[in-house]
C-alpha cells in the first residue's frame, strides 16, 4: 500500500509564489516518474509536470518559464514550485508517481490565484 499526501496549496494573489509538497509512504522501493495533474471546475485533469528517475522534466505550455518540478528521492517527495501565479492557475493539484508499473494518485491541494 502506498500514500500520497499533498500540501502547500492556498489562496494566494497574482504574480505571487507557492510550493507544493508530495510525500510518499508504504510499501516504495523505488520510484520511477513522478509528476503533478490539476484540475479546474468544469475541466478534465491535464498535466501540469512531470520528473523522471534521472531527472528529465517535462512541462505543460502553460506552465514554461513559471513552475519548476524537482525530487529528493531520500525523502520520497516531488515537489512543484510555482511562480508568476496567474488567475488561470486555480484548480486542485494532484501528484502521481509510478513504482513499477503502478501508479498512484494523491487526494489533490487547493491553489486559488485571485486577481
Amino acid at each position: 500500500q502506498v500514500q500520497l499526501v499533498e500540501s502547500g496549496g492556498g489562496l494566494v494573489q497574482a504574480g505571487g509564489s507557492l510550493r507544493l509538497s508530495c510525500v510518499a509512504s508504504g510499501s516504495i522501493f523505488s520510484i520511477n516518474a513522478m509528476g503533478w495533474y490539476r484540475q479546474a471546475p468544469g475541466k478534465q485533469r491535464e498535466l501540469v509536470a512531470t520528473i523522471t528517475s534521472g531527472g528529465r522534466r517535462t512541462y505543460a505550455d502553460s506552465v514554461k518559464g513559471r513552475f519548476t518540478i524537482s525530487r529528493d528521492n531520500a525523502k520520497f517527495t516531488v515537489y512543484l514550485q510555482m511562480n508568476s501565479l496567474k488567475p488561470e492557475d486555480t484548480a486542485v493539484y494532484y501528484c502521481n508517481i509510478y513504482i513499477g508499473s503502478s501508479l498512484y494518485w494523491g487526494q489533490g491541494t487547493q491553489v486559488t490565484v485571485s486577481s
